[in-house]
């Protein structure tokens, strides 16, 4: 999966996989983690989610990573920011307020660049990305990640058979190989969501879970 595929996406404005709420996910678990005021989350492959503007509120540092400019400064424009912009080595970064959206490809983010951050969220990176990319997506935030990070990580588990991701189908043994020897993880919710979503009802998707984990690092 090139670039390219999200650049055309975000520019035809076919962005289902973007939420028009906050997830209740992170709004139900994120308080239980206990991360303190002030503490620093990374969200890969953040999109324009409102969710970056919920973790603001609950006093966090947020820094996002976003392939999309357009993604990034739909997000700004939308909220009615005006974000100092710099660079940071490969990456534009827009701030305002609390929240980073670093501009360019997550697998250029370095250890030096989130050694600061002690909590993450993963909503949407890990299903957007084809089974080989996970692997990459996993073994490099593993290494990017400091020691003793904090953090939720939400998967959708269906029969990818009865439709093409993104989002991908990401079931638990496969979480469980790319994280497990590193991380614990923890399933919190497992919940059948196939009545609430069109799009995968429409593809004649018969069954649709949704699973949240705690991770610690």
């Amino acid at each position: 999966m090139q670039p390219e595929f999200w650049h055309k996406r975000w520019a035809s404005n076919q962005i289902g996989f973007h939420l028009p709420e906050v997830n209740p996910h992170l709004q139900r678990f994120w308080p239980a983690l206990g991360l303190e005021e002030g503490a620093r989350v990374l969200v890969p492959l953040c999109g324009k989610s409102l969710d970056l503007l919920w973790l603001a509120h609950q006093g966090h540092e947020v820094l996002g990573i976003e392939l999309s400019e357009k993604a990034v400064e739909d997000f700004f424009a939308e909220h009615q920011f005006d974000p100092d912009v710099s660079e940071q080595g490969p990456f534009k970064v827009y701030r305002a307020g609390s929240i980073e959206l670093w501009c360019g490809d997550f697998f250029e983010l370095t250890a030096g660049d989130v050694a600061d951050c002690s909590g993450l969220y993963d909503r949407a990176a890990l299903i957007a990305l084809p089974p080989e990319m996970r692997a990459q997506y996993a073994a490099h935030l593993i290494r990017i990640l400091p020691k003793d990070s904090l953090g939720l990580l939400i998967t959708l588990d269906y029969d990818q058979a009865q439709m093409d991701g993104p989002p991908f189908a990401v079931l638990d043994d496969e979480v469980q190989r790319l994280f497990g020897d590193v991380w614990a993880l923890k399933i919190l919710e497992d919940q059948d969501v196939l009545g609430e979503s069109w799009k995968f009802l429409e593809a004649g998707v018969t069954r649709l879970e949704e699973r949240v984990y705690r991770i610690s690092s």
